[in-house]
């Protein structure tokens, strides 16, 4: 996509920035818990004893990875998606749908941060720390509000990006264009074609 024909340029540089500090995250995030996990399995199995601290870290990383995946997943848009009815639709009714859809999770997905922000400042409060490491039980739990505050501004961004009913694609997310295709579907679709110029010649 050629970059004049993305509108609010300048939320698309913010979101491309993120993207590079989500990406960051992901794979460091990933890389941290395989380096931390086989150092366990070495230590225990070479030396008898395990790192005391590597399950901890193993489930901080999860949380890490599970929730800054969330909003990556929602601008890449490859979250899973129920598309019987959607895909019925006349083109111009699938983008009001996606329209409507993206608000109603935007809007979700900021109430469940709103709950997730009082529930880490409880938390907060009362000083609770891990059993391991010591450090504060909250900076486990603030991923979950990033990574539900990022999946709230991509979908507004998907909204934003879909208001444009003049312009036929529908956006799953605010670069990618809506091309589900069945994998099988598609191969027989192949088929046909290619047995019809073959027929043809």
């Amino acid at each position: 996509m050629e970059p004049r024909s993305v509108p609010f340029k300048l939320l698309g540089k913010v979101d491309g920035i993120i993207c590079k500090i989500e990406v960051f995250i992901l794979s460091w995030g990933i890389i941290a818990m395989a380096v931390n996990t086989i150092a366990n399995v070495f230590g225990r199995y070479v030396f008898h004893q395990s790192i005391y601290f590597s399950e901890e870290l193993n489930e901080f990383l999860i949380v890490i990875i599970t929730f800054m995946g969330l909003g990556y997943a929602t601008r890449k848009g490859i979250h899973i998606r129920m598309s019987a009815i959607y895909d019925a639709l006349p083109k111009k009714m699938r983008k009001i749908l996606m329209i409507l859809i993206t608000i109603m999770t935007a809007t979700m997905m900021a109430i469940l941060t709103w709950y997730a922000v009082e529930y880490v400042a409880k938390v907060a409060s009362r000083g609770r720390v891990t059993p391991a490491l010591q450090v504060p039980l909250y900076l486990t739990y603030i991923w979950v509000v990033i990574g539900l505050a990022l999946a709230t501004l991509q979908y507004l961004l998907t909204a934003l990006r879909n208001l444009n009913l003049a312009e036929e694609e529908i956006y799953v997310s605010y670069l990618e264009v809506d091309s589900y295709e069945d994998p099988e579907t598609a191969a027989a679709v192949a088929r046909f074609v290619e047995k019809e110029e073959g027929a043809a010649k």
